[in-house]
């Protein structure tokens, strides 16, 4: 079990940024949808999306994203929720994060496009490098605490949609301003892109054991497979092939491993 204890006064605040950085989170795309101010995320992402595609529907993840954020923000932010090492570690770093996709919504709607490769590759790092930082107690979080389902589920989930999201983007903002190396073509870099981010899933998947990273990953590798099958059949087909392996892979690490034993280094 996690060591406990009451949040002091300077925890306490810190917990009030978490829970002001997730309504920021969730507010932003709602005002900017309802406001029809800037460009919305579909306009933004049909401007270079000719390299690599994602289906529309598979960005509905985010729905189930800003529960889970909403509900770890929320709940740390309880007076009766006690200090654990999770809860402090992962404090401000997810604050960032959270911070940084409502940015990443602004910088979409005015179309500052390396703007926004900064921003969501700056905040899937304030993210993933501490929960890294944490794997061990991540793995050794019992399955029935609060932390693993209010707290690793959703920063877990949030940090694999970005893994993939990140990328995306980049290769997105690369081709709309014509600037992907030409001594590949852009298939290629579509490929490797996809083959990077598995490999990159797969060794966070190892260290984190938790199918909530991996899950977000593989959904958006199947909803490029559908955008892609009969635009790019090879493409298409690489994304779901890449989605398997994930899943299979995550599914033997995370319950055939057990969480408390270390890999050799």
């Amino acid at each position: 079990m996690s060591a406990i204890e009451r949040p002091t006064p300077r925890q306490r605040t810190r917990r009030l940024a978490v829970l002001a950085a997730a309504v920021f989170a969730v507010v932003v795309p709602v005002v900017q949808n309802l406001g029809r101010f800037g460009l919305s995320q579909a306009e933004f992402a049909a401007d270079g999306n000719q390299t690599l595609q994602v289906a529309g529907y598979a960005f509905s993840i985010w729905g189930l994203l800003y529960l889970g954020l909403l509900t770890y923000a929320g709940r740390q932010a309880l007076p009766q929720t006690g200090e654990s090492v999770l809860i402090n570690r992962l404090g401000w770093p997810s604050a960032v994060a959270m911070f940084g996709i409502g940015m990443w919504i602004i910088a979409a709607a005015l179309n500052l496009k390396a703007a926004s490769v900064v921003i969501i590759f700056a905040s899937l790092l304030a993210l993933l490098v501490p929960l890294l930082a944490t794997a061990k107690t991540i793995r050794t979080t019992d399955v029935m605490e609060r932390d693993r389902w209010f707290l690793i589920w959703p920063l877990a989930a949030l940090a694999g949609w970005l893994t993939i999201a990140a990328p995306l983007n980049l290769i997105t903002t690369a081709t709309a301003f014509d600037a992907l190396p030409s001594f590949a073509s852009p298939t290629a870099w579509a490929m490797a892109a996809i083959v990077v981010t598995v490999l990159v899933a797969i060794e966070v998947t190892l260290y984190l054991r938790t199918m909530a990273y991996s899950l977000p990953i593989a959904w958006g590798l199947v909803g490029a497979f559908v955008a892609e099958q009969e635009r790019n059949p090879i493409l298409g087909f690489t994304a779901l092939g890449a989605a398997f392996l994930l899943v299979i892979a995550a599914v033997i690490l995370v319950f055939g491993l057990k969480r408390g034993v270390e890999r050799p280094r």
